[in-house]
């Protein structure tokens, strides 16, 4: 409604423009000026992101807001300072594609000096100091000049260095520059230094492998050997040839690679390997240096992932374990532990059953809680030790936003956080070190992300990117036929609360009925009923196409606590499909809801589920479109699969009910549309042709779209228009309903 009064007030009358596929997927985007990777300048001065070209919204540059002048400046313009693109690295292209980035290019990320008056960036290969206070055609330096690729580049803590990895090896160069100096030399083959293995990058959130300690003196690193890995022959195929890929890939149940912790004395180069216990066969998800740098912290998983300590190292090798978690089923792994001055830290923990922040005192061995409650803490965004204050985004108010909170380090009530945000949706907040400032980038489902910096207690300085929805915007155009989401709660046969939201088709008439979009992901680590703008509009798109369009998270999904995930254990695919027919036997009971016309949407998680719908419940669906699906979780990689199902030699049962063969002489001819890249690195092109070949075998007719040299994500904007094009228009055949 009150978006509503907003259009009627200060746009007058609307005509609205049709909302085409074509223009998804045009540049500038839809949900108007992008801002990536805010951060408040260390001196507290400036405020730098990267942003979209207007004609290329992919390709990003590097910008500043100057908070003094309250001016916005382009920095560095990655056109004209690298006018041809350069070829990337195998390597980075992995790097890029672990990260979620692999359609973007420019400069997609950045470093500040301590100083605050540097910034470091890399691009083609090579990397860039950007100097504040310099003429603008001298402010560029170029750091280093090779005809290899330099990645995961940063300044050291007190800004005397740079460091990178190059050739699979750690160097250092003077962030003035000069001769980049190696500190490992063995980097080749199956030997990684320095960097982050596959699993690490793809399922830990961990995409770097060394860090400095803060008085620049050593560097621990993780010595990564792939040679335990078995070797898939993996075939890429693009346009015009097929390579040969042989790709370590850890299948669940099979050997992972072989790590070895070590510490860089920088001044001899002298490296010490340290202990990290007799079971080798574990994972180091984290490492961090205690704030004196008299010792390093590293978090030692065991391979099912029940057991996760915190094990602490002198530089004299005197080790100590400062902590442990333990979990019948997995321990969720994060971000959010912080040490503080006098070596005691805060932690995060589920151990109540939703994650929760703790001051821990390793001296005393006393867990306080600061925060407590049926609700979640999404992530530990700062710390104000001198005030003792923290700040957190959590679900306190909702599960469907995120809001910003501050609690006491001394707290007597840990279940009753201050909230500091305001405005209901989602705030994603970035916090200055010394936690005097926050970014706060808001949207929800009716307004685009909006990026303000406030004061730690919530008062607004400026606006950053107020990105209204006035007539100058990307989406204005489309605002009048923009419809809303509605949401609701349904009920899961253990009784807990399924979220689900409805976005009713264009023109609606509860005198009729409509066929229905039902989109779905859910797997793990992922929410979709949430009050946020989405990353894309193709599901508007769709509503407005005639389709109703009808969300859930299912049990199994994230922001709801170990109590809402843990019923998927050892037998994914079980749960998850259960609740989603809840959503099915809702939308049948809605006299406006064509319960013949309900079709299926998802990808990668949300693509074997789509696959599991239409073979384990065929009589629920009249069609699913299935993207870059997982068949078999046997053709998973280990880290992720056995966090959720354990080993196939544990549990050969669980991954045998899991694995779609077993219900595929279920599916209906003409029902399903398999979509899937053929150079695809996460989930296996394997993935698709042995469940093609079931359905083959068992005479199923169903169709198919393969992308030449895509990936996971299959990206760029020709290939996602291409994708969503054939995705409609397989809804459209076969639900009968007229679009583009």
């Amino acid at each position: 409604m009150w978006r509503f009064v907003f259009v009627v007030m200060f746009s007058g009358s609307l005509m609205a423009d049709e909302l085409t596929l074509e223009r998804l997927f045009s540049s500038p985007d839809l949900a108007g000026a992008s801002m990536r990777v805010v951060k408040v300048s260390p001196d507290g001065e400036r405020v730098t992101f990267l942003r979209g070209k207007a004609d290329n919204k992919d390709r990003y540059d590097l910008w500043e807001y100057n908070i003094a002048d309250k001016k916005t400046r382009l920095l560095v313009d990655s056109d004209v300072l690298q006018p041809q693109q350069t070829e990337l690295s195998d390597e980075e292209k992995a790097r890029r594609e672990r990260q979620r980035l692999a359609g973007l290019s420019g400069i997609i990320e950045y470093d500040w000096s301590p100083d605050g008056r540097s910034l470091l960036f890399p691009l083609g290969g090579d990397l860039f100091v950007y100097r504040l206070g310099v003429a603008a055609d001298k402010a560029v330096t170029q750091l280093t000049d090779s005809d290899d690729f330099d990645t995961d580049a940063r300044f050291s803590p007190k800004g005397n260095y740079v460091s990178f990895i190059r050739n699979q090896d750690i160097f250092v160069v003077s962030s003035d520059g000069g001769h980049a100096r190696p500190l490992t030399f063995d980097g080749q083959g199956v030997i990684k230094n320095g960097m982050a293995e596959f699993v690490a990058q793809e399922e830990m959130d961990r995409d770097t492998g060394y860090w400095w300690s803060p008085d620049e003196q050593n560097i621990a690193f993780l010595q990564v050997d792939e040679s335990p890995v078995s070797i898939t022959k993996r075939y890429e195929i693009n346009a015009d040839n097929i390579e040969v890929i042989e790709q370590r890939y850890p299948y669940t149940g099979e050997a992972n690679v072989s790590l070895r912790l070590g510490r860089i004395e920088l001044k001899s180069g002298d490296i010490r390997w340290i202990d990290t216990g007799e079971n080798k066969d574990i994972y180091i998800p984290r490492v961090k240096w205690l704030p004196d740098s008299q010792a390093l912290v590293y978090q030692r998983q065991s391979r099912n992932q029940q057991l996760l300590e915190m094990v602490q190292v002198t530089l004299n090798d005197e080790q100590s374990i400062l902590l442990k978690e333990q979990s019948d089923t997995w321990i969720n792994l994060h971000h959010d532990w912080r040490f503080l001055k006098n070596n005691a830290f805060l932690w995060a923990s589920e151990r109540s059953g939703f994650k929760h922040l703790y001051h821990v005192n390793p001296n005393t061995k006393q867990i306080k809680a600061i925060t407590a409650g049926d609700w979640m803490v999404d992530e530990l965004v700062g710390v104000d030790e001198e005030q003792g204050l923290v700040y957190f985004t959590g679900t306190y108010d909702s599960p469907l936003e995120k809001q910003l909170y501050v609690q006491t380090l001394d707290t007597e009530t840990p279940e009753k956080p201050k909230r500091i945000t305001e405005r209901k949706g989602t705030h994603q907040i970035s916090m200055a070190d010394n936690a005097s400032v926050y970014i706060d980038t808001w949207s929800d489902r009716e307004h685009p992300p909006q990026t303000s910096l406030h004061q730690a207690d919530g008062e607004r300085i400026t606006w950053l990117n107020k990105n209204a929805l006035d007539k100058n915007h990307p989406y204005y155009p489309y605002l009048d036929a923009h419809i809303d989401n509605e949401f609701g709660t349904l009920k899961a046969e253990d009784g807990q609360t399924l979220y689900y939201r409805i976005i009713k088709p264009a023109g609606f008439s509860k005198d009729k009925q409509y066929p229905v979009f039902f989109y779905t992901y859910g797997g793990p680590g992922a929410q979709l009923v949430t009050k946020a703008w989405p990353r894309r509009m193709f599901e508007q798109y769709m509503a407005q196409q005639g389709y109703l369009v009808f969300v859930l998270d299912n049990r199994g999904m994230a922001r709801r606590g170990k109590k809402f995930e843990d019923p998927l254990y050892k037998q994914m695919g079980s749960v998850e499909l259960d609740d989603q027919l809840v959503g099915v036997n809702y939308l049948k009971s809605l006299d406006y809801v064509d319960s013949e016309r309900i079709g299926i949407f998802g990808w990668s998680y949300g693509g074997y589920m789509a696959l599991r719908a239409l073979t384990k419940a065929p009589e629920e669906f009249a069609i699913g479109v299935s993207v870059a699906p997982v068949s078999d979780f046997r053709l998973y990689d280990t880290h992720y699969t056995e966090r959720y199902m354990s080993t196939p030699q544990l549990n050969p049962d669980g991954y045998e009910k899991t694995a779609i063969y077993g219900d595929t002489e279920h599916l209906k001819d003409g029902r399903l549309l398999l979509i899937h890249g053929m150079a695809d690195d996460n989930v296996l092109f394997t993935n698709a042709t042995t469940v093609m070949s079931k359905f083959q075998d068992h005479g199923i007719l169903f169709e198919s779209m393969v992308y030449p040299g895509a990936k996971h994500g299959i990206s760029g904007e020709d290939a996602q228009y291409h994708v969503y094009r054939t995705i409609s228009n397989f809804f459209h055949r076969k639900l009968k309903v007229v679009g583009n």
